[in-house]
């Protein structure tokens, strides 16, 4: 079947998210028919180097034979079990693996990365109520943020494009400012800006921590926010601040956990342990849908108790899937027996170093990068970049979707030398064509990546 019979088959059936669906009555949403490591193949032959690892979660590429065999070995015996009242070996694997690499006890499973936050939240909530402390209630979050759009991750999402609507479902989050380093003035470095947001973020604890649960945050980049990238010492002060105002640190790993930041944890990297630990995206390598709590002892243990109400009562009906928890054992035993991190850092200086000719453009402002993210600012004054951006980098065979003006890639650990040079060509072609005023603004990439 063709790519456009295709087409009319989704739009007729199918409501894609994070789209205005009307526009892909101009131009279509592009269906896939197969993929293979970093390229995507639609139903017409034509390749997209996938530059996004498809919204952030494929580690090593599409199809990985490792994890493709892990999950068929576990269909032979067990592809889903309830965990209330039972378990099963890959999840019990899962949890003691990720506890001992986080520092961090018992871990509570979902099904993606809004679960994650939802249930964050919640336990940090039912923990101080648990304690005797019911007024802490209140949760703060970053400027810019993104931790999801369930309506309790909506609350700590600082996007209104997605959280306006629902304004009157929301207990809206207390803000703290963003520790975004291209805020930088004359003279500062990174680390003035995080430490200048640490200070604002305490004024706000000293005033109101008696009622604060949490504060939650994407550790080192704020994706929705155009990788907004800060210095690891903000982590550092955040954690003693939350220790010293009797506060939670909720650190949302959902998008730059499992190497994507250059440690395993951003959190590493400022040498802290959060209260609660929120995994998703990476953790099967893209093959399915879970996502993880991990949390301390401490907190765990205020909720063991003979009181049913004082038990964390929340669930989902996949929770803790096996076939799922199969997946993100291979992807625990790939790290471990791969040098992954290691070999990241050295593809992370190549393909920074064959960035030069993108970051050298006049037009270019705040070139970046984390671990196996980059990302760039785009001086334009055209309002549709986004779109006409992301339909120049389709018509070249590459899958990027700015975040406004901003340009950022977040490929596959296993990109090569000759996919790196056609990410980077493509991208300074596709700049040219939509800085000259031509390109098509049909495609619909949102306001997300």
């Amino acid at each position: 079947m063709s790519n456009q019979a295709w087409l009319e088959r989704s739009f007729a059936a199918v409501w894609h998210p994070c789209t205005q669906m009307k526009r892909h009555e101009r131009l279509p949403i592009v269906p896939i028919a197969s993929a293979d490591g970093v390229w995507l193949v639609d139903f017409d032959g034509k390749r997209y180097l996938d530059g996004v690892s498809s919204w952030w979660v494929n580690l090593f590429g599409h199809g990985h034979p490792r994890i493709k065999a892990a999950i068929r070995e576990q269909l032979d015996s067990l592809e889903h079990v309830m965990l209330a009242g039972f378990t099963h070996r890959p999840v019990v694997e899962l949890s003691e693996r990720l506890a001992a690499l986080s520092g961090l006890g018992h871990a509570f499973y979902g099904s993606d990365g809004a679960s994650a936050t939802e249930i964050a939240l919640k336990m940090s909530f039912h923990y101080w109520k648990n304690i005797g402390r019911p007024q802490k209630t209140r949760f703060v979050s970053l400027e810019n943020s993104y931790h999801g759009e369930t309506v309790g991750a909506l609350a700590v999402t600082d996007v209104p494009l997605f959280s306006s609507t629902y304004a009157e479902l929301l207990k809206p989050a207390l803000r703290a400012p963003s520790p975004d380093a291209r805020q930088a003035a004359d003279g500062e470095s990174a680390a003035d800006v995080a430490l200048r947001a640490a200070r604002s973020l305490e004024n706000l604890l000293v005033k109101r921590g008696d009622e604060i649960a949490a504060v939650i945050v994407e550790p080192l980049v704020q994706g929705a926010a155009g990788m907004a990238m800060y210095d690891p010492v903000y982590l550092s002060e955040l954690r003693r601040l939350c220790d010293r105002y009797q506060v939670h640190l909720i650190a949302d790993e959902i998008a730059v956990g499992f190497g994507r930041s250059g440690s395993f944890f951003a959190c590493q990297q400022a040498g802290i342990t959060p209260d609660f630990l929120c995994l998703s995206k990476g953790i099967t390598g893209g093959f399915l849908p879970l996502s993880c709590v991990l949390t301390r002892d401490e907190i765990y243990q205020a909720f063991y108790h003979d009181e049913v109400a004082r038990g964390f009562l929340h669930s989902h009906s996949y929770t803790g899937n096996a076939l799922a928890c199969a997946a993100a054992l291979a992807v625990l035993d790939i790290f471990d027996d791969e040098d992954v991190l290691e070999r990241n850092r050295v593809k992370a200086a190549e393909f920074t170093a064959r960035m030069a000719p993108l970051a050298s453009r006049p037009e270019i402002r705040h070139f970046r990068h984390c671990g196996m993210i980059w990302a760039f600012d785009v001086d334009t004054s055209r309002s549709d970049f986004a779109l006409a951006f992301f339909s120049a980098m389709l018509k070249r065979g590459c899958l990027l979707r700015p975040i406004g003006k901003t340009v950022y890639f977040m490929p596959p650990y296993t990109l090569n030398n000759e996919e790196m040079d056609w990410l980077v060509e493509a991208s300074c072609a596709a700049l040219d064509e939509v800085l000259s005023g031509a390109g098509d603004a049909g495609h619909d990439p949102a306001a997300l990546p």
